[in-house]
This record gives structure tokens, sequence and C-alpha cells, in this order.
């Protein structure tokens, strides 16, 4: 494709419409709360600590707790929301983690915060699987890995906003009421999806012509009812899933440990974190929609939709590695390097939650989510308790950050072994 060619069809598909870019920020706003609601603990664990009085290895435990509930919940959410729908499925799956993240409030017990996690995580589950759904609903493939690197940075702006918003809230008034405040945002975005969420075809903002730039896609057959057995059947399903499996946990580290890698490496306390995670996850939110723009216009140039995801993913890949320096290099060099993979990584995420509806019919996307997200979490599991326990008796963090540099290349070989040409699933 020309740059006239590429500039042509800019221009046409600016004049069907664009209220599926309307849609699209419902999902960057609820992924955006999604992550200030699961980051609040990770930026409360120094005071907690010390307040409540756990250990590493109970932080490990309360961790796997959530991660836990979020992979039963992935396994029974992306099935659930493929049946209701994504309209009902987003809005069940937000009124829960809602209550859930204001519940934390109400405990004061290592067990009392597992048991707040773990409905936490429940709720939570349902976030990708139904953005990843609406996305295939909303936008057809050639714009759906930059739909998807927008709404998945809703994840850096919400570890953004938690920093600023957190600290200032505790320390004005308490840890209880840096809860409250952040779980009760979830039901204004509630009201809003109801009132403005519809599937395109039936909804009276969209016009014919968005319609038909929606519906541009080649038909897909229909079926009946995917088991979960026939879709584990396919190599398409476990390429995912692997992928998933293999570098989710790494999110999860940064997620729940750099508040606590910061304050006990560098000693940084509750009102001195705000600066790097700010930092951080600033650096998130370009890695996220420029992972997602750029494999998008590497396929308008002509590029084959398997070589376009995949040489992203592999720049991505190579991008995270330096990170295994981060725990002995100086505070801001750290925050630069972590910041780095956390980007790349994110951009590594948009490209592979996008080859998801790549293999798949639109009916079996929230399931393939859902599954791969499961797997994640289990991954997110086992990271979280070795996390505890390395750095409960080895107080360092060389070991987690040499994982963190190197897996993503593993998980590039195995998906690439899977699936050389991204083939979709024959269902």
């Amino acid at each position: 494709m020309t740059a006239t060619d590429f500039q042509t069809e800019t221009r046409t598909a600016a004049k069907t419409g664009h209220y599926r870019w309307t849609i699209c920020g419902l999902l960057f706003f609820a992924t955006t709360i999604n992550y200030i609601d699961r980051q609040v603990i990770g930026i409360l664990a120094p005071v907690l600590q010390k307040e409540i009085g756990w250990n590493q290895i109970d932080y490990g435990y309360i961790i796997t707790a959530f991660t836990a509930a979020y992979a039963i919940g992935l396994l029974v959410v992306g099935r659930f929301i493929d049946k209701v729908g994504t309209k009902i499925g987003y809005a069940v799956s937000s009124v829960v983690w809602s209550f859930a993240a204001m519940g934390h409030a109400l405990v004061n017990t290592v067990f009392g915060f597992g048991f707040a996690r773990f409905m936490l995580g429940l709720g939570e589950s349902g976030n990708f699987p139904a953005a990843i759904k609406g996305t295939a609903e909303w936008f057809p493939k050639k714009e759906r890995a930059l739909a998807t690197g927008i709404f998945n940075s809703g994840a850096n702006i919400g570890a953004v906003i938690a920093p600023l918003v957190v600290p200032w809230i505790t320390l004005t008034w308490g840890w209880h009421e840096a809860f409250v405040f952040t779980g009760s945002l979830g039901f204004i975005w509630v009201a809003l999806w109801l009132w403005l969420y519809e599937v395109p075809q039936q909804h009276k903002k969209v016009t014919k012509e968005e319609l038909a730039y929606i519906e541009s896609d080649p038909p897909e057959p229909q079926a009946e009812k995917i088991p979960w057995l026939m879709l584990l059947a396919h190599k398409q399903t476990w390429a995912f899933v692997i992928g998933k499996f293999l570098t989710d946990p790494v999110w999860w580290f940064y997620l729940y440990w750099l508040p606590l890698f910061l304050n006990q490496r560098y000693g940084l306390n509750l009102a001195q974190l705000g600066l790097p995670l700010i930092a951080i996850y600033t650096m998130t939110s370009i890695g996220s929609i420029g992972g997602g723009w750029l494999s998008g216009v590497f396929i308008k140039k002509g590029w084959s939709i398997n070589k376009g995801r995949k040489v992203v993913m592999l720049i991505c890949a190579l991008l995270i590695v330096p990170i295994v320096f981060a725990s002995v290099v100086s505070e801001w060099w750290a925050v630069f390097l972590i910041g780095l993979a956390a980007a790349s990584h994110q951009g590594w995420s948009a490209n592979l939650f996008t080859t998801a509806s790549d293999m798949f019919p639109k009916r079996a996307v929230g399931s393939v989510v859902g599954l791969g997200g499961m797997a994640g979490a289990i991954g997110g599991m086992l990271i979280a308790t070795a996390a505890g326990f390395i750095l409960q008796f080895t107080g360092s963090y060389v070991i987690l950050f040499v994982i963190c540099g190197t897996v993503y290349l593993l998980a590039l070989l195995i998906f690439h072994f899977l699936v050389p040409k991204l083939d979709p699933a024959v269902i």
C-alpha cells in the first residue's frame, strides 16, 4: 500500500462516522478504573505492612488470593459474556468489582484482605474478555490492534492516577477512605455504559456507512455454541494461552511489587512514591498505544497480519531484556529500565490480545481471551507466592528481574512455533 492509498483509506474511514471510537473511549475508562482499584493495595503496601503487620509471604498470599479468583473468574466470565452479551456482562462485572474494592475499607486482617482481594479478582476478571469482545464487535481487523492499544492503555493511566490520588487521600483522611473513593468510580462508569452501549447493528448513532466499515471483514461462518474442549483442540488456543501464562505474571509483579521495591531498595515513603510510579506508567501508556499503532501501520503498508503482529512483539521482547539490571542501578536508572520494560509489555500485550480476534470468530473471542487470562492469572499466582518467599528469605529482587527480562523471548518462540502463519482456527 502506497502513502497515497493509506491517506485515501484514512479519509474514507473518517467519512464513515466515528461512533466506534466513543465505544473505545468507554472501554478505555473501564480499564482505567479497573486498574485504579487493582493498584491501590500495591501503593498502600508499605503502610499496610506496618499497620496490619503482614510480612512478604503474607503479602504474597494476599495477592495470590486475587489472582486465584481472577483465574476462576476468567474460566467462567468469558463464557458468561459470550452468552449474555457485552453490554450486560461488562456491567455486571463492574458492579461486582466496585463493591469489592470498597469492601477493603471494612477489613483489618491478613485474612480479611485476602477475602476482599478474592472478590475483587472475581469481578475484575470480566474486564478484558468484555473489552476484547466489544472491540471485535465494533472494529474491523485493521483497526483492532489500535483500538486494543488505546483501551489497554487505560491500565497504565489507572496506574498513573492511583499514585497521584491514593497517597493524598491516605495522608489527608486515611487508607480506608482511599479504598472507598476509588471503588465508587465504577458505578459512575456503569451508568454511562448502560446508556451509551449497544451492538453496532442496533445502535441509533451508527450510520449505514460506519456499519458497513465495521463489517468490512469477510463474513464469518455461523456456528453453534463452541465448547471449551473444541477450543482446546486448536493450536491457536494454546499459542494464546501459553503466551498469556508466561508474560502476564510480569505485569502482575510490576503492579504489586514496584512500590515495595522502591520503598525497600531506595527508601521512598508514601509521599515520595508518586513521581517514580507516574513516570513508569506514563511510559507504559505510550508503549500500549504505540505497539497497537505500529502493527496497524505495518499491516496497512501491505504486511501480512502475521508478520505485522510478530515483528512488533519481537521488538517489544528485545526492549524488555535490559530490565535484568534494574535492581543493581541507581534509582532513576531503575525507573527508566522498568518503565521501558513495562511500556514494551503493554505493546506486546496489545498485539497478543489482538491475535485472539485474528485467529477466532467473534462468537469465540470472549471464551479464548478468558482461557488466556485464566492462564495468565495462574502464572500470576505462581509469581506472587514465589516472590513472597524469594524476598522474605533473600531480600533481593535480582532473580525476579531476570525472569521479567527473559520470558518474552521464550513466549514468542513458542507462539511462533505453534502458529507460524497465524492461521484462523477452523471451527
